[in-house]
């Protein structure tokens, strides 16, 4: 076998050098968890994840996923092929960009703080990014390890290393913006807005964030379940932002308190981040939308995660639900539906979609844990009315079964009705959760502020919108995912610090 046709794993594996299978003594350790092995062939099998008894966390809304320990994560890390340079195809596959090679190669060698010092150069949100991003679609997609067997878990190792930091890591020093550094507003703190604000804070900026809710997250607040991702974790993250002298202003919308025009012409802010996410949800056109008892998932979900209506009376917010609940949808949302109506109450669960569960856009995870929780799933389904009884609360749903055609515009088959297949499914509660769009508000206070057909902000490779000196990125922009939102915050700090580094340089040759 010649050099330039080892295989990409080969010169990493310890399995071959020059194309000559090495015997050499593996190097082995034993620990209550297994084997950890520094040289040698790498275990194919990820370290499994403790978990709560699907019966039993059906109930509550404790973390369902436990995490791992010191010795489970170290023979974790082991795993990785710490491939070099380019062959490290987990790195380009992180919106963020952290270097997972060599924080997982120091979680290997227990060196945890500095682990969690090598993500955090990069991303500020790992506790967050370690619970809910789809590190199987980015990073882990192209590890080495997966193409014979289980991929590195690198997102469980993200939040092991997060977690170790919150108890055991050493903390810096509080910040503050130099004197007379430049004002940047940042609208929203979702992770978009908190990416952007912790990156301009780290280059010297005097960072101000507006929230339009009563508490800093944005949708990791009011959009993810308590059991997905723990409110504690968020408040957290917040404080290590709020470290590098960020403030932060709740109860601020802007548009309504102050326009962007108002902050950047009368409060001196010199650029403005627009995080604002899409929180405007949709709902089909079906007879029956109106009835007491259907909800859009972001009501559903904001009631029970922001005002915590399952602790009523306690929580001044209440949300009842019947026997039976109804959700239409197959993604994060709509999961993250299904099992919050289990928790509060619903015998009977039902997640409504009209593909097939290889269409769902869903986390294969969430789908595993909704099915494990007792969700009842009717694919190739599609409500066509809800029904109402004598006092205008409804009472089913009427569905049709649904066969898969010809691909549509987003290259997935377009689902076609089946004549005949009607049916009713039993629902107290109906919940939408089919996507949402952009907020109209701030477009329609801010002259020059272009849009696409959908209101999603145009912006240029920079993320700056139509108008100068404003950015704008995640959901607002058609991103999709927490980890992409922050991917959009990062560029919009570098793009930016870029644009008020050029003024700064005008003004310079101006004075001279």
């Amino acid at each position: 076998m010649n050099d330039d046709k080892l295989p990409d794993c080969c010169e990493n594996a310890d399995c071959c050098g020059n194309g000559e299978k090495k015997r050499q003594k593996k190097e082995v350790e034993l620990t209550p968890y297994g084997r950890i092995r520094r040289k040698g062939k790498r275990e194919r099998v990820s370290v499994p994840m403790p978990e709560q008894e699907p019966l039993v966390r059906a109930k509550n809304f404790d973390e369902v996923p436990l995490g791992y320990m010191a010795e489970m994560a170290m023979q974790e890390a082991q795993r990785c092929f710490q491939c070099k340079g380019e062959r490290a195809r987990c790195v380009p596959n992180c919106p963020v960009g952290i270097n997972i090679p060599k924080f997982l190669d120091e979680v290997a060698e227990g060196d945890f703080q500095a682990a969690i010092m090598t993500v955090m150069e990069d991303n500020l949100l790992p506790a967050i990014c370690g619970r809910v991003c789809p590190q199987e679609e980015q990073c882990q997609m192209e590890c080495i390890g997966g193409k014979r067997g289980e991929p590195a878990m690198i997102g469980r190792l993200e939040r092991f290393v997060a977690d170790w930091y919150a108890v055991h890591g050493e903390k810096p020093e509080p910040m503050t913006p130099p004197e007379g550094a430049q004002k940047v507003a940042v609208v929203g703190s979702g992770p978009s807005g908190l990416t952007a604000a912790a990156d301009l804070a780290k280059k010297g900026y005097d960072v101000t964030i507006f929230e339009a809710l009563h508490r800093p997250g944005g949708v990791l607040v009011y959009g993810i379940p308590e059991f997905r991702l723990p409110k504690r974790i968020i408040d957290r993250e917040v404080e290590n932002i709020k470290l590098l002298g960020v403030k932060i202003y709740l109860n601020a919308m802007i548009g309504k308190l102050f326009t962007v025009d108002t902050l950047m012409n009368e409060k001196g802010f010199e650029a403005v981040y627009l995080g604002v996410g899409a929180g405007l949800p949709y709902m089909m056109n079906v007879a029956g939308k109106n009835l007491k008892g259907v909800y859009t998932a972001n009501e559903f979900l904001s009631r029970v995660n922001l005002m915590k209506s399952y602790e009523f009376p306690k929580s001044p917010t209440p949300l009842k639900v019947g026997e039976n609940v109804a959700v239409v949808g197959g993604g994060n949302v709509a999961m993250d539906s299904v099992r919050t109506a289990l928790r509060i109450g619903a015998e009977n669960v039902h997640l409504v979609y009209r593909r097939s569960e290889a269409e769902m856009p869903a986390r294969n995870e969430e789908i595993h844990h909704a099915k494990e929780e007792g969700v009842q799933f009717h694919l190739l389904t599609n409500p066509v009315e809800l029904i109402g009884d004598d006092d205008g609360h409804v009472r089913a749903v009427k569905c049709v079964k649904m066969e898969l055609g010809e691909p549509d515009d987003s290259g997935r088959r377009r689902p076609v009705v089946i004549e005949g297949s009607e049916h009713e499914l039993l629902a107290d509660n109906f919940v939408f959760a089919i996507g949402q769009g952009p907020n109209p508000i701030l477009p329609a206070t801010t002259p020059g502020l272009k849009t696409d057909k959908w209101g999603c902000f145009l912006v240029d490779d920079s993320q700056m919108t139509s108008i100068p000196g404003v950015f704008a990125g995640g959901d607002i922009t058609g991103g999709a995912t927490v980890i992409t939102a922050m991917g959009d915050g990062r560029t919009a700090a570098n793009g930016i610090d870029r644009y008020l580094t050029a003024r700064r340089e005008e003004a310079e040759a101006v004075r001279q």
